[in-house]
């Protein structure tokens, strides 16, 4: 039997397992996907999954903190800087292409820009999808700095000017589902598209509150599909 399974802290939102072992059943594969949820100074432990696993998911808070641990980097997680695939003691990172599978139907002529929320390892993943679809990306921080502005730089003209946000936080996820980025939600309108990497709940306060505005909205479950599917994909390489 192979043995696959993610790693971050909290697992209770994961839908990995659920996904892949659904897949091992119908398809009649011979393995099993597990959840090992390891806190921040218990990283260690992964080392020893490292050398048990046959594939690996990384998910919050490990894509950039997994880097040393590992024996390298393929070219795509090498430019992101973050790594949500493990392979033969290998990062790789398809988050990005799950990001650009699932909001490239949904693009329209006018997408120039777009707000990224978070600095994390999923928004270095999103901000490279957005450049390779030729969108620019501002990245917004809580620590503004040279490469992100604040919360509170986000103005009626940043809104007009940037038709795409996207939430790259943990807020709203199962189970803090009453959280939300602080972004000035009644300068959203018709025009303007909200996409959160959180998939768990289906809709987030976020999305929710897009939506009320008129705005059009998508949750991160095609993302998740897409980059299980490259991660799928990796694992099977020779």
């Amino acid at each position: 039997m192979r043995h696959f399974g993610i790693i971050g802290y909290p697992l209770l939102h994961s839908f990995s397992a659920k996904y892949f072992n659904k897949k091992f059943q119908k398809e009649q594969i011979d393995a099993e996907y597990s959840l090992y949820p390891i806190v921040e100074n218990e990283l260690e432990q992964v080392r020893d999954l490292l050398n048990r696993l046959d594939g690996m998911n990384i998910t919050l808070p490990y894509k950039q903190t997994i880097i040393p641990y590992l024996k390298g980097l393929d070219d795509t997680a090498v430019t992101i800087g973050a790594v949500n695939v493990v392979h033969n003691h290998i990062g790789y990172n398809t988050d990005c292409l799950g990001f650009i599978e699932s909001i490239q139907p949904l693009l329209r002529s006018y997408d120039k820009k777009a707000l990224v929320l978070g600095t994390g390892g999923a928004a270095k993943a999103i901000c490279y999808g957005l450049t390779k679809l030729q969108i620019e990306p501002t990245l917004v921080s809580r620590t503004p700095n040279e490469q992100a502005i604040g919360y509170d730089a986000i103005d009626q003209s940043i809104m007009d000017t940037h038709s795409i946000i996207i939430n790259c936080t943990p807020l709203g996820m199962l189970p803090d589902i009453e959280s939300c980025p602080n972004i000035p939600y009644e300068l959203i309108t018709e025009l303007h598209s909200l996409f959160d990497c959180i998939y768990n709940p289906e809709e987030t306060l976020f999305l929710k509150k897009g939506r009320l505005q008129g705005a059009s909205t998508q949750n991160g479950m095609r993302m998740l599909i897409g980059q299980a599917n490259a991660a799928w994909k990796i694992w099977n390489k020779e």
